[in-house]
């Protein structure tokens, strides 16, 4: 089939490479040779697709559907493989791929991709989305190599630290988020294997169960870490309400409670976590983005 990469993943993984990566000039044949070794029938390109792989609908040999996934080394997939091995089905996309396997490249269960929890009314979508959630905070296996909420949050919080010295306008939002995580890591609740990135759109249709997470970007650590991201869902919609402020306020309490999170907990972390993309927004240029994370910080 003729190739062409989404240009939402092109133009994404563009605001990030490093001097010198040509992931994506060797994908088209990195992508030939992972069809041709598991001897796949291609579909179609998931298009708009996501921003850090590319994700290609195929059949397996006996006609069974699947998905390719093609993720750079910056993307981490050795790690999604090792979580979503351990989670073996349970609350996740199935990995299809035995070892040994092709570093970079995934084979999962095919799910339905157009069909996110995101589809269903604001109260049904965050109560689905956060029952997967709850089913993928397990201990992480013995002798993990996962990354540490206090790892991922430390390299994050050196580039915002960075971000607020050349910009007097963000530096009091930089200063109460990494003030929230220097607290929170004092005394982190639980260690459990998280997904990282989770969000409605993270969520999709299945046949063996009703919804399941998918593309995580997994770390170790406390819950709440985990469920902050899902506060800020739709954060365009609560920015463009009148009530958008009391509407987030009521969310982290009602998440915190229907997960047994404590609620400064979530709080701190929704903190951190928005103020630490807006600032990377405005990083990359995307400044609406930006303005749409930042206010959302400040309500908290």
């Amino acid at each position: 089939m003729a190739f062409e990469p989404p240009r939402r993943l092109v133009r994404a993984l563009g605001e990030t490479a490093p001097d010198g990566d040509d992931w994506l000039e060797k994908l088209p044949a990195a992508f030939q040779q992972a069809v041709a070794l598991r001897e796949l029938t291609v579909e179609r390109v998931q298009v708009p697709g996501g921003r850090s792989s590319l994700v290609v609908l195929v059949r397996q040999a006996d006609a069974a559907p699947a998905v390719l996934k093609l993720a750079p080394p910056r993307a981490r997939p050795e790690s999604e493989r090792a979580a979503l091995a351990h989670w073996d089905g349970l609350g996740a996309v199935q990995l299809l791929d035995p070892p040994p396997s092709t570093p970079g490249v995934l084979l999962l269960e095919r799910l339905h991709p157009d069909v996110s929890v995101r589809s269903l009314p604001e109260a049904k979508a965050l109560l689905e989305a956060a029952g997967t959630l709850r089913r993928l905070w397990v201990e992480p296996p013995d002798g993990h190599t996962f990354e540490t909420v206090a790892e991922r949050t430390g390299r994050q919080a050196g580039a915002m630290r960075a971000s607020a010295a050349a910009d007097a306008e963000v530096a009091p939002l930089v200063d109460a988020a990494l003030a929230a995580r220097e607290e929170l890591l004092a005394g982190p609740p639980e260690h459990r294997l998280l997904h990282g990135t989770f969000r409605q759109s993270k969520v999709l249709s299945g046949e063996r169960m009703p919804w399941l997470a998918v593309g995580p970007d997994p770390v170790v650590g406390e819950c709440a870490f985990d469920l902050a991201r899902l506060v800020r869902d739709r954060v365009e919609d609560l920015i463009a309400s009148p009530s958008g402020a009391a509407t987030t306020r009521r969310r982290v309490k009602r998440l915190a409670e229907s997960l047994d999170v404590d609620q400064e907990r979530l709080r701190g972390w929704t903190l951190f976590r928005a103020v630490e993309s807006g600032v990377r927004a405005l990083r990359v240029g995307r400044s609406t983005d930006a303005e749409l994370l930042l206010e959302f910080a400040g309500w908290l």
